[in-house]
């Protein structure tokens, strides 16, 4: 292994729940998988030509610099959506390559219109709305300014959707905002089809609201951390399985992340390990060092409560998370050495560390930890 570690993407993962989620939501229902942050963490380089392998034809990116990289990686028949920051310079590449953008204050569309205008080019634009979240969205009165000027601009606009964003459809404390979010949207929805704008898609759930709320489905899900093979909370995960017969986590998880082992040594007790005095032998101990630290995404708040896999054994991280390394306690593996595998993320023999476990030990959410893990880790694909 060339590198320090590599993160592994599951094929056969990947699959798996794409196909669990078009059956949850039915053909009529555009899966739109969201790409941001690097594809979560696992590298949009890597996932995104194995989700087009598994029917994925929609891709939804935050940024317009996000858009020109997947632009590279994407079949020609894919289509992406910018749902956040454009520059100018962004804004006429969009609009000159095809790329579907969401646009939610007026600032934006007068600059989309000047550009329409002078360049003769139609914008493929999703309006969002203002629903409750306060946030990004457009609020009544301007979402009538912009619907006249979508209506007063014929051939220069494409109405691809009308969305919104929920607000933390992940926790049933939530349920009475969530609801009251739909209603608002639908009454935003009817009044600019009474006057003739139609869109191709309505969209408001992300992963958990598709889940938890089957009527803010409409004909487009934006699909995050489900189709990686994690729920967005447990709160979600419960809501799913009480209502079936089977309650098996019908996901499964995409990413490993694997290194080895660098250095073996021993320690006798009585002696600190690493910097500073956070951990001391209180028996002869045999250590080993793995070339994986806080600047690869290993939180330091993982100090003497990590836990990694070597040779089908679960062991503990103790000491100090260096930049580079990570120590841990393999007294009672006789025979590991130099070289041998060490799972950070994911399985080994029949033991698994998960993201969620990770996560809580490091005070951390799935989404930060996965998308905090460094870009320049290779990715590679695996069955």
């Amino acid at each position: 292994m060339a590198d320090t570690s590599v993160i592994e993407l599951s094929e056969n993962a990947v699959k798996n729940n794409i196909l669990f989620l078009k059956k949850q939501f039915g053909e009529h229902v555009l899966i739109s998988s969201v790409v941001k942050s690097n594809a979560y963490g696992h590298g949009m380089a890597t996932f995104v030509p194995i989700a087009e392998k598994a029917g994925i034809r929609h891709f939804s990116v935050f940024s317009g610099n996000e858009a020109r990289e997947l632009m590279k990686i994407k079949r020609a028949e894919s289509t992406i959506m910018v749902m956040g920051w454009m520059d100018d310079q962004d804004l006429v590449w969009l609009v000159e390559n095809g790329v579907e953008f969401f646009i939610f204050d007026l600032i934006r569309l007068d600059k989309v219109v000047s550009l329409v205008r002078s360049t003769g080019r139609t914008a493929l634009v999703h309006l969002e709305m203002e629903t409750g979240m306060n946030r990004t969205g457009m609020k009544p009165g301007d979402l009538k300014k912009a619907a006249g000027i979508i209506s007063n601009n014929p051939g220069f606009f494409k109405l691809k959707g009308l969305c919104t964003h929920l607000a933390g459809a992940e926790s049933i404390a939530n349920h009475v905002r969530i609801q009251k979010q739909l209603s608002r949207f639908g009454r935003l929805c009817r009044w600019f089809e009474e006057r003739g704008l139609v869109p191709d898609y309505r969209h408001v759930a992300s992963s958990a609201a598709a889940i938890t709320y089957p009527a803010a489905r409409f004909n487009m899900v934006r699909m995050g951390i489900l189709q990686y093979g994690y729920w967005p909370s447990s709160e979600t995960f419960i809501h799913f399985v009480s209502k079936k017969r089977d309650r098996h986590d019908p996901l499964n998880r995409v990413i490993s992340w694997k290194s080895s082992v660098m250095s073996l040594k021993k320690v006798k007790r009585g002696e600190f390990v690493n910097y500073g005095t956070i951990f001391l032998a209180q028996e002869d101990k045999k250590i080993a060092v793995i070339p994986v630290g806080y600047s690869h995404g290993y939180n330091r708040s993982l100090s003497n409560q990590g836990r990694v896999l070597i040779n089908g054994q679960r062991v503990g991280v103790i000491g100090l998370v260096n930049m580079n390394m990570l120590i841990a306690d393999v007294t009672k593996l006789p025979d590991v050495k130099v070289g041998d595998e060490v799972v950070l993320i994911g399985s080994q023999g029949d033991l698994t560390i998960s993201v969620a476990s990770f996560s809580e030990l490091s005070n951390q959410l799935n989404y930060e930890l996965l998308t905090r893990l460094p870009e320049g880790t290779p990715r590679q694909v695996v069955n």
